[in-house]
């Protein structure tokens, strides 16, 4: 038998927090999306948006990018069929679906920020390292969707491109892509860090022009 993922009131769930790992592994995690207060499906995390987890041990503050993301059942028997109604008539005449089906993502591990150190009586916000940490998030981690400051703090090195384009099993170009195209608009449209992202592309795809055309097809604001 299935078990719930651990609920808690919204007065005590930060608004960030969006899911909880379920599997772990070196380069990447699966999460779970928490349900949500209302009769709705859990939000699912946009195709790629950075998510982060904690390693509790060392304290490090692991950064994500969702790659792949599915609403299913609960129950791996049977499948969700079509009703034919909206979601409104959906809360209204069968509102057990909801409770009946679950949201899952993965995300490919691009960095970790260690814990925060003191420095001068301030508090000083540590220099992201993109590579992979010395340990994934443990299970049951609370994941939490990024803040644009942390995005923004993130992306002001690109080596993360590399991690992405390289990662097997997703549609890497498009995922690049897409989190330029996300990091852009949290930068206000600052051309100059697209210039720079554009160049760090044009080095690591030197020898595919073709890919490299394709994915600056997709990054517009």
């Amino acid at each position: 038998m299935r078990l719930p993922l651990p609920q808690f009131e919204k007065s005590d769930r930060h608004p960030n927090h969006i899911a909880e790992v379920i599997e772990t592994a070196t380069t990447e995690f699966l999460a779970q999306c928490l349900e949500p207060e209302n009769l709705s499906f859990p939000i699912m995390p946009a195709f790629g948006t950075f998510v982060k987890a904690a390693d509790e041990e060392s304290g490090n503050q692991v950064y994500a990018v969702v790659y792949h993301a599915t609403t299913s059942p609960i129950d791996s028997v049977h499948r969700a069929r079509a009703l034919g109604l909206s979601l409104e008539e959906l809360r209204e005449q069968q509102p057990q679906i909801f409770a009946m089906l679950k949201t899952e993502f993965r995300a490919a591990i691009v960095g970790f920020v260690p814990s925060v150190e003191p420095g001068n009586g301030k508090t000083r916000l540590p220099l992201p390292y993109q590579h992979l940490p010395p340990r994934p998030p443990q299970i049951h981690q609370a994941v939490y969707q990024c803040t644009p400051e942390e995005v923004i703090h993130f992306s002001e090195q690109l080596d993360f491109l590399r991690t992405l384009l390289q990662f097997p099993g997703a549609p890497v170009d498009a995922l690049a892509a897409s989190a330029i195209r996300d990091i852009y608009q949290l930068r206000q449209a600052d051309r100059t860090w697209l210039v720079q992202a554009g160049r760090t592309l044009s080095v690591l795809l030197k020898d595919d022009y073709d890919r490299l055309r394709y994915i600056l097809s997709q990054i517009h604001y």
